[in-house]
């Protein structure tokens, strides 16, 4: 019964707005996480995500997608879409560039830690529901040689370590001094970049794929100026806690990046942009709490922002959907599409399909098992109209 959807909630104040949710597959007993989604052309669905037996440490984790067709009510049965047999594949995302190719991108982990990553892609010209899995044109990896960061990272670690302003313990230093070592080497600079989050296309045209190492626990931007061809970094966003950017620009070309926390801040972080993605602000904090987990957004065509992420400190038990209408100087307005006592619901991908609807595929870990739930609504369900 893979493809079968199971209608969660719809719900209304008005009876205008409702939130509608569906599984996209049966829960099921291996990992299925970090999906990506995108709308096709012919307005078919599209959603990636990962399944297997673990994570970095499960040699069977290969990269699956779905179908739901245009105006259909259910999903296709998953399919794979990538796998590199005796090694995990990992995060996804998807994105269709203005040219309206698919492309798909993941980590495949070399050594079974996050630090042994390398970026793949996969990029088709033909697809849609009709065809099943995507014919892809092209593949290949991303290689990134950025420039060497090491002084000014050990500089904002020092202040980081200074600012804590308590002693470490033993195995604490020693970590920190073999971060320290790791920072002035070139295989690690330039290894164990990830993605997570969908690509932005600026109106120039440049890509900006969002990266981030669990190495350093910072992010960078690889970048596109002819299509996707070919790719160079920029520099890295160092807040020695920034994973996971998700991108939206202002109307002045101000990049913005919304990272989650990995370290004790316990808040989402944030850094600025206003040379396409080259360059960024120093790293610091937003008043969104964050439980270490990953957060994504939106512009919406109207010019409004969606962020959609863990509105808690700790547990991923709470989904939440937060709206600006000023470039993210306010966020007034936040519903939950999900807000349990136990279950996991996290990893978000948003986005706007055409007819101004807004979709979130999310993982979804309850205990009889795990699955991507898909989640639609319009604007106008998060401010309760």
């Amino acid at each position: 019964m893979f493809g079968f959807a199971l209608c969660l909630a719809a719900a209304s104040l008005t009876g205008t707005a409702e939130l509608n949710a569906e599984l996209v597959f049966p829960l099921d007993h291996r990992h299925n996480h970090a999906p990506g989604i995108v709308e096709c052309p012919g307005g078919d669905l599209l959603v990636s995500w990962y399944r297997g037996s673990g994570e970095r440490s499960a040699d069977d984790v290969a990269v699956y997608g779905a179908w739901k067709p245009a105006g259909a009510n259910t999903w296709s049965e998953p399919f794979l879409m990538a796998d590199r047999p005796g090694f995990p594949d990992c995060n996804t995302c998807l994105f269709i560039d203005r040219q309206q190719r698919l492309w798909l991108f993941w980590p495949t982990v070399l050594a079974n830690t996050w630090e042994s990553c390398l970026t793949n892609y996969r990029m088709a010209s033909r697809y849609g529901a009709q065809y099943g899995p995507p014919a892809w044109d092209r593949e290949g990896i991303i290689l990134l040689k950025p420039d060497d960061f090491s002084a000014d990272a050990a500089r904002l670690l020092d202040q980081f370590l200074a600012e804590r302003d308590t002693s470490l313990p033993p195995a604490a230093q020693q970590r920190i001094e073999e971060l320290r070592r790791r920072l002035s080497d070139r295989l690690y600079q330039r290894l164990g970049w990830q993605p997570r989050n969908k690509p932005l296309q600026l109106p120039s045209g440049r890509i900006l794929l969002p990266l981030y190492s669990d190495t350093f626990s910072i992010s960078i931007m690889a970048i596109s100026d002819d299509e996707g061809q070919h790719w160079f970094a920029g520099k890295p966003l160092i807040g020695w806690g920034n994973i996971q950017p998700t991108l939206l620009r202002r109307e002045d070309g101000t990049l913005v990046a919304y990272m989650r926390e990995n370290g004790p801040r316990r808040r989402i972080r944030v850094a600025y942009s206003r040379d396409e993605g080259i360059t960024w602000s120093p790293v610091t904090e937003t008043d969104f709490p964050n439980p270490g987990s990953a957060v994504d957004g939106v512009r919406l065509a109207n010019g409004h922002w969606i962020l959609v992420y863990n509105d808690t400190t700790s547990g991923r038990n709470r989904l939440a959907v937060s709206l600006s209408e000023d470039e993210g100087l306010s966020w007034p307005w936040t519903r939950h599409l999900e807000n349990h006592p136990t279950g996991a619901y996290h990893y978000p991908a948003v986005i706007q399909s055409r007819d101004g609807r807004i979709h979130v595929a999310y993982s979804y870990f309850v205990e009889g098992g795990k699955s991507i739930k898909h989640a639609v609504f319009e604007e106008q369900w998060i401010k309760g109209e």
